[in-house]
């Protein structure tokens, strides 16, 4: 099993810590505009509701994808990052590099 290089391992570092602050400015966005709704007119009420659906839902998965990011830094600081959690395997770069904060392998992922 190969070792990552410092800098291979700086790099991923700084497009996680990148996508982070990507995602919290999105959150927050999405925290004020669902914080704006407050009309008193029930048609447009109704249509901010189903709005407010489509906001939560992509928050949530906001929210998911930082905790990934975030147990994707632990494994950074711990020497697992890029290494399969099932099988230990080295994730292949290519697949790092579409999902940075990937645990699995392809032979593992889900």
């Amino acid at each position: 099993m190969t070792e990552f290089s410092a800098e291979e391992l700086s790099k991923h570092k700084a497009r996680l810590v990148a996508r982070l602050g990507e995602l919290d400015s999105r959150l927050h966005g999405i925290e004020d505009e669902l914080m704006s709704h407050q009309s008193r007119d029930w048609e447009e009420l109704a249509t901010e509701r189903e709005q407010d659906e489509v906001l939560t839902s992509m928050g949530d998965g906001g929210r998911d994808e930082m905790r990934a990011i975030y147990a994707a830094l632990q494994r950074l600081d711990t020497g697992d990052y890029g290494y399969c959690t099932k099988c230990g395997t080295r994730i292949a770069e290519d697949r790092l590099s579409v999902l940075p904060a990937t645990p699995f392998c392809r032979s593992c992922a889900p």
